[in-house]
């Protein structure tokens, strides 16, 4: 990741958390990384472990940020999901779910718009 894109994935994932808190989630975890990809942000939200991904863009003139979430990307949050739980729930499994947060950061700061997509894939 080149470090404008890098920089603009941090004040996302900043945002996310922020935006996240503000609904009620703890934040347990961010950039959990494994051999099959990183997960942005593991929360708890009541009794539910919230794995979510991050998206952040600087326009959505092609494609919403969500919209890049692809099958593939889905199948590596749900290996690396399956090892955050194992090493923190060995016995136990609490219910989960997937989410999606789409940032999108124009030029102007003052109008990020951040859209929260609730169970986005199983």
């Amino acid at each position: 990741m080149t470090s404008g894109k890098k920089k603009k994935g941090d004040m996302g994932e900043e945002s996310a958390c922020r935006f996240l808190e503000s609904k009620g989630y703890k934040i347990l975890a961010r950039n959990f990384h494994t051999a099959w990809g990183e997960i942005d942000i593991i929360a708890c939200h009541s009794s539910t472990i919230v794995f979510v991904e991050v998206k952040t863009r600087s326009s959505s003139h092609f494609a919403a940020p969500e919209e890049s979430v692809t099958l593939t990307k889905q199948d590596r949050m749900r290996r690396a999901a399956e090892l955050w739980l194992a090493e923190h729930f060995p016995n136990d499994s609490p219910q989960c779910r997937f989410d999606v947060v789409s940032i999108t950061l124009p030029q102007s700061p003052a109008v990020i718009r951040i859209e929260h997509f609730e169970a986005a894939f199983e």
